[in-house]
């Protein structure tokens, strides 16, 4: 212990413990990590940041006969790395001994201290003399500048309660760590605390390498498992000849003007790719943050390198991959083909699903995180979902299976895209109807009515239920539209209403219902799986 908050011991992440709420710190959620049962922390960027670190220090840590899991010597051998993954998770659980070295050892005193004077965890104690007003005096950020979900500033949207910068509230110490992960992983671009460093003192910065994306892991029924199988094996993408380091294991700050070092594996991958520049200020008894600065930490370009977590999409236009977005509207089931099939040419699924162990596949969900961002300053809203078991039915695996779970997301797409047509149709014809009721009716995107978003509203979770319940080996070759169709034609009446009752109306609505109808494949047809 230290005095001031040591995140290896403090009790700071949440998780489930013998079926308990409980905060752990670092030490203890590796030493009965194959005891918890799952992580808690409520907010999800957060959770998708801290897990990119635990899986960094999880490769430092675990080894099987002294060869970890993270050694830069099995790189070159990617068969090796497997068969050490399986040794590893065949123990079970972490070496306590190991844990202990890593954290008391192995990396120098303070690195894991919130507060520390000189390494503060992933902060940089330098803000305080580079982030001053024209007088030289101290220019903090605010502490609502760090905590996602205030408003900072005229604008900003308020996800989670009421502040200003005129009266800002104070966050405990464990809390901050949270915001601290997330605004290094999903931190804003654009304008920030100005930083000086010469004689220029910019105040913009570039996004977090995750903004605005959507994170997969692979989920095990204990936290073991999971934090293993979240270590990316090692991959051509990152430079693999290099010295591999973490933020808290270099002997020196990052110089903001210098050119970045290259991404190494795994270390940098996972932890060491941020935008951003943090300090935290604490409260005089070491248990709150109290202020905070927020400032850019380079302006040099961001190595490219694929996170082994994210779905990588093609643009349409053609050009580099690029993160699957985050979309608050937008249920984890409906990304599920993405993680079964490993591409299409249209995608291609996070490297952290290849090669998973086959006995384990059964047991293993997908645990998503997301945050719905634009690209610069504004918060949507985030999210966090977790899959049934379906693993098991990766295509290289199961590939009948994989294809239809595609197939019925295809469908329930198709349906869900005919059902907001059909409901701007009805609209349409109820309050402008055409002279010529047989006429092709012109849709004014500009003029949807109201109907369809009440009616996608009721569609998406009657899908969701109808997808899951498709989803079984026993009903491989059920035809997947009726189902989703009924479920269309309830929320198309629903949307509706029955407030209202005439003719003008009912034919708006069969009309509707048969556009609907539509969508149904042809029964002389085969099976139009993807693919095929």
């Amino acid at each position: 212990m230290t005095d001031g908050f040591d995140l290896r011991d403090e009790p700071w992440i949440p998780v489930r413990l013998a079926g308990r709420s409980v905060r752990v710190g670092l030490r203890e959620l590796f030493h009965r990590a194959h005891e918890i049962e799952d992580l808690e922390l409520p907010v999800p960027p957060a959770a998708s940041g801290l897990l990119r670190i635990l899986a960094a220090l999880t490769a430092r840590i675990a080894h099987n006969d002294g060869v970890r899991l993270g050694s830069e010597d099995l790189a070159d051998d990617i068969d090796d790395w497997f068969v050490l993954r399986t040794k590893v998770l065949a123990r079970s659980r972490f070496d306590t001994d190991a844990v202990d070295a890593y954290f008391d050892k192995e990396v120098p005193p303070g690195r894991f201290d919130l507060f520390d004077a000189e390494r503060p965890f992933l902060q940089d104690p330098r803000l305080r003399a580079e982030c001053v007003d024209a007088k030289g005096n101290p220019n903090p950020s605010g502490v609502n500048k760090l905590v996602l979900g205030r408003p900072t500033g005229v604008n900003g949207a308020v996800l989670f309660g009421h502040f200003t910068d005129g009266a800002p509230v104070s966050i405990p110490a464990e809390e901050a760590a949270w915001h601290l992960i997330a605004q290094l992983y999903y931190g804003p671009s654009g304008q920030c605390t100005p930083r000086r460093i010469t004689s220029h003192k910019p105040g913009n910065g570039d996004a977090g390498p995750l903004r605005k994306s959507v994170s997969f892991h692979v989920w095990a029924p204990e936290l073991f498992t999971t934090l293993v199988l979240a270590v990316p094996a090692p991959t051509d993408s990152v430079d693999l000849d290099s010295e591999d380091r973490c933020p808290w294991e270099e002997a020196t700050l990052p110089d903001p003007l210098d050119a970045l070092p290259a991404v190494t594996w795994p270390g940098r991958l996972l932890t060491g790719r941020a935008r951003h520049a943090v300090l935290l200020e604490p409260s005089a008894d070491r248990t709150e943050v109290t202020d905070a600065y927020v400032t850019w930490s380079t302006h040099e370009p961001a190595p490219t390198a694929a996170d082994p977590y994210v779905v990588l999409d093609m643009p349409k236009t053609g050009g580099a991959p690029f993160a699957r977005p985050a979309d608050g509207q937008r249920a984890v089931w409906r990304d599920l083909d993405a993680l079964l099939l490993k591409g299409d040419g249209q995608s291609q699924w996070p490297s952290a699903f290849e090669h998973l162990p086959p006995l384990l596949r059964p047991t293993l969900r997908v645990r998503a995180y997301g945050f719905d961002q634009d690209g610069q300053q504004r918060d949507t809203s985030w999210y966090e979902a977790t899959t049934p078991p379906v693993l098991h039915w990766q295509a290289d695996v199961n590939e009948r299976m994989a294809l239809y779970v595609a197939r019925c997301h295809q469908a329930a797409e198709e349906v869900g895209d005919r059902l907001q047509y059909a409901a701007r149709l009805a609209w349409k014809l109820t309050t402008d109807p055409a002279d010529d009721p047989s006429a092709k009716v012109k849709l004014d995107p500009k003029k949807p009515g109201p109907w369809a978003n009440k009616a996608l509203a009721y569609y998406w979770p009657v899908a969701e239920r109808e997808f899951w319940r498709l989803v079984t080996p026993e009903q491989c070759d059920t035809p997947p539209h009726g189902s989703f169709v009924e479920a269309a034609l309830v929320a198309l009446d629903e949307a509706i209403g029955s407030d209202r009752a005439d003719v003008r109306l009912a034919r708006a609505r069969i009309r509707a219902r048969a556009s609907i109808r539509a969508v149904l494949p042809d029964r002389n047809s085969g099976p139009n799986y993807p693919g095929s």
